[in-house]
């Protein structure tokens, strides 16, 4: 029998021992890893949400309100904008290309976003079925929306007004299904899309009268402007001018989103904390069961050593015990990790919010074995070097 099979032996002779040590390596390295896929899906996600849009431009209020309603549309907006400021705004030579999006309603908890089809090429957004609208009150569904609500080519629906699910139905509105989008991962997914005209038929009515309609025309709002640059010396100047000589507020999702990540990073951080301290408790049990397990084995131990059997194989036998309950702790804790990844992306799913493929691995994950393989380690150092050193006669007397 080698030294593998005789360790494997003793860690089967002392199953409880054995399967309490694996779970609390299992839970140290499992809490790590779900924040380390959580914080790289939900980046990733933000990253490919923020891609492209170099700056946000909204209604005075808090920057960061800004960014997760206009980008993320994760928060409500900080209020509306003139028409005619937005399209004064494009007009600068700075600016390249401006989107509008005007946000009110919603279906289903899904938003309805007022925009133009610039918005669709800005994700690379593909038509899976139908076209684009060409009138008011037409849509085109986000893959998740279609996915959730059921509608097809053709189906009609009515939004309700605000952004949260179940307020009052604009029932007199109906909007017809034209086009349904692929899959993205982007935040277009999750978006019910129409031509801004829709999103003021909506509000306003229908108008006979010209002289009201020119008066609407005139205070007309939208919610939004993504704006990207002409230049990048675009970055140093508009910024300050829109928030200093307008009623607008620019943010920089760049600026803005380090800034989420920051404050994201605090919580992440307690729970890679608490995952060290977990590993440190496991790490401890585990020098505690070793050392226990070389008094109960002295003797067997003993025998071996009279058998030819070297001091350094004694230490080996002990070390891999140790370094299998690590192997078996760090998988579970990987496959840990990711059940509870699925259980967050399930939640975040009923909750139309950002979401995470929590079953997708990467090979920098192998990195979470580390912790648990230098745990184990540090554990078995002590008994290891004991057991090579323990007094075969004494401990044969003993027996006698």
């Amino acid at each position: 029998m080698n030294l593998l099979q005789l360790a494997w032996s003793y860690l089967r002779a002392r199953p409880l021992g054995t399967l309490l040590n694996v779970l609390l390596l299992a839970l140290g390295v499992g809490t790590i890893g779900f924040v380390l896929i959580v914080n790289d899906q939900i980046g990733e996600s933000l990253n490919r949400d923020a891609k492209g849009i170099d700056l946000v431009v909204g209604a005075k209020g808090s920057a960061m309100q800004l960014m997760l309603a206009g980008i993320f549309h994760l928060d409500v907006p900080t209020g509306n904008i003139s028409l005619k400021d937005a399209q004064e705004l494009a007009k600068n030579p700075l600016i390249r290309r401006v989107i509008p999006l005007s946000i009110a309603d919603s279906f289903r908890g899904f938003w309805i976003i007022g925009t133009t089809p610039d918005y669709i090429d800005l994700y690379h957004g593909v038509l899976a079925s139908g076209r684009v609208w060409n009138d008011k009150m037409q849509a085109v569904l986000g893959a998740t929306v279609a996915a959730h609500t059921g509608l097809g080519m053709g189906a009609q629906f009515v939004g309700s007004h605000g952004l949260a699910e179940g307020g009052p139905v604009h029932g007199d509105s109906i909007y017809t299904v034209v086009g349904i989008l692929k899959p993205t991962g982007t935040v277009l997914d999750r978006l019910v899309l129409v031509n801004t005209e829709s999103v003021w038929y909506v509000h306003e009515g229908k108008i006979t009268d010209p002289e009201e309609e020119k008066v609407i025309e005139e205070e007309r709002q939208v919610t939004v402007l993504l704006v990207q640059y002409a230049t990048p010396l675009a970055a140093v100047s508009l910024p300050r001018k829109i928030n200093s000589e307008t009623n607008m507020q620019a943010a920089a999702p760049a600026y803005e989103a380090a800034r989420l990540f920051r404050m994201i990073g605090v919580g992440a951080d307690v729970i890679r904390a608490f995952g060290g301290v977990v590993l440190a408790t496991a790490a401890l049990s585990l020098f505690i069961a070793l050392y226990h397990a070389l008094n109960e084995r002295a003797y067997d131990i003993a025998v071996l050593r009279t058998l030819g059997a070297r001091p350094v194989s004694i230490a080996m036998m002990l070390m891999l015990e140790a370094l299998m309950l690590a192997i078996l702790g760090g998988a579970l804790g990987l496959l840990l990790a990711h059940g509870l990844a699925a259980i967050l992306a399930w939640w975040m799913v009923q909750q139309e919010s950002i979401p995470i493929d929590a079953w997708t691995f990467s090979a920098k994950e192998l990195w979470l074995l580390v912790p648990s393989l230098l745990a184990a380690t540090f554990a078995a150092l002590l008994p290891s070097w004991r057991a090579a050193h323990a007094n075969i006669s004494a401990t044969l007397a003993r027996r006698a």
